[in-house]
């Protein structure tokens, strides 16, 4: 049987802060990434080794084996990128009823990884978007970005991108990179408006396609992937940008 999915809505990169103020979301081609960031495409593509040695996420309450990922810690102002010291990730139950609450100390991002100027140019655009959007001044504060490199694997069948279900994260800006898809089906990006009728659905299958969203309007999910042949999995990176400081600071005490 076919499987039905739906093309994404991209918008051109002089659209993205319109799109993002008015309708809550904006999804960008992988050409148009590159050069919304003002990188080279394949600088982008030549990151994609490092999903392949991410480690488990031993945090994983309902028992799955189907989820590895890394995550650092960031603070960018103006043009200035500092990677902070190494810290947990944490969330509040409201946010992320499975696995709120939690200090959950993943491995970080590898270095050269860390150290490509690409990477850089990313996590720039990305606290720019939210200075424009978000704070009306790109560059006027600090943005406090959380990155997390995940792979889902379908080793025992099905894994589960979102397996908390729908919903918010807890920051002004979500970005949804798709770095790579093999051997799978499903993974369909569902995206809602938290106080209003009105949702999207998409599949991303472009290496380096991108989903931005207004964390405080939108409620998202990707719906989970089965295999289509052995050793399926779907590759993201999801980057958050906060302002004031990071999420549970308070509770961590850093």
């Amino acid at each position: 049987m076919s499987q039905i999915t739906f093309s994404p809505p991209f918008v051109r990169p002089s659209q993205v802060s319109e799109q993002l103020r008015s309708a809550g979301y904006a999804v960008l081609a992988p050409a148009d990434v590159a050069a919304w960031a003002g990188c080279d495409l394949q600088a982008l593509m030549a990151l994609n080794a490092d999903w392949s040695g991410l480690p488990p996420d031993k945090f994983l309450k309902d028992g799955g084996r189907y989820r590895r990922r890394r995550h650092s810690c960031f603070v960018v102002t103006g043009e200035e990128v500092q990677q902070v010291p190494h810290r947990p990730h944490w969330q509040p139950v409201e946010y992320n009823a499975l696995h709120g609450g939690m200090q959950r100390l993943f491995a970080p991002m590898q270095d050269a990884t860390v150290a490509a100027p690409v990477w850089n140019q990313l996590l720039r655009a990305l606290a720019g978007v939210s200075g424009e959007v978000f704070a009306h001044a790109a560059g006027a504060e600090p943005w406090y970005l959380e990155a997390h490199q995940f792979r889902i694997d379908t080793r025992d069948g099905i894994g589960r991108p979102t397996p908390e279900g729908a919903h918010r994260d807890g920051v002004d800006l979500v970005a949804v990179f798709l770095v790579e898809r093999h051997a799978v089906k499903g993974g369909e990006t569902r995206v809602f408006e938290a106080d209003g009728p009105s949702g999207v659905r998409f599949t991303l299958t472009e290496p380096w396609s991108l989903l931005l969203l207004d964390d405080a309007r939108m409620i998202h999910e990707t719906t989970p992937i089965q295999p289509l042949a052995e050793g399926g999995y779907r590759d993201t990176l999801v980057v958050t940008c906060r302002r004031g400081n990071f999420q549970g600071a308070d509770v961590l005490g850093a």
